[in-house]
């Protein structure tokens, strides 16, 4: 049986451009914090990705799903070491625990949608990165201290937010 409307749960709309928005710069990349965990109930996440040419994470892996929608451009994804060139308009979806990551190497920006099951890759990404005024805004001019107090913090939290880095 379903259960009843929660009525204590509103619609959610989301846009980029909203004033609400939250970027976060990580690694190079900015990520906008579309639809939160707080706003699903801890379903999911749905993160904006601004990845610039040359951005992308490191290899890793976590215990939950993930789906990238590329909206521009082009971005290689490797997948359990196989790599794979995504255009626009391509949904990628890495299943729970396999070891992945993704690279601009187009010479032009992505933009792509990723969507996490259940949610949590959100916290981690605020917790490590650094906030920033808009998906246009620059990064933050680190130190070789800061950034590596930036890998030290991901490092830490990592197990805490499901994610193993390889």
């Amino acid at each position: 049986m379903i259960p009843d409307d929660d009525p204590s749960r509103p619609l959610t709309v989301a846009h980029p451009d909203d004033p609400g928005t939250t970027y976060v710069s990580l690694v190079g990349n900015t990520y906008a914090m579309l639809v939160t965990g707080e706003q699903t109930g801890g379903r999911y996440c749905l993160i904006g990705m601004y990845v610039p040419d040359g951005g992308g994470p490191p290899p890793h892996r976590h215990d939950f799903e993930e789906m990238f929608t590329v909206l521009e451009g082009e971005i290689e994804f490797t997948f359990r070491g196989e790599k794979h060139v995504a255009l626009a308009g391509t949904t990628i979806n890495v299943p729970a625990n396999a070891p992945h990551h993704f690279r601009n190497a187009s010479g032009a920006p992505v933009r792509m949608l990723c969507m996490c099951t259940p949610a949590g890759q959100d916290e981690y990404f605020l917790r490590i990165g650094d906030v920033i005024d808009g998906k246009d805004a620059p990064a933050p001019e680190l130190s070789a201290k800061d950034l590596a107090e930036r890998r030290r913090l991901a490092a830490e939290l990592a197990s805490a937010y499901r994610t193993e880095f390889l």
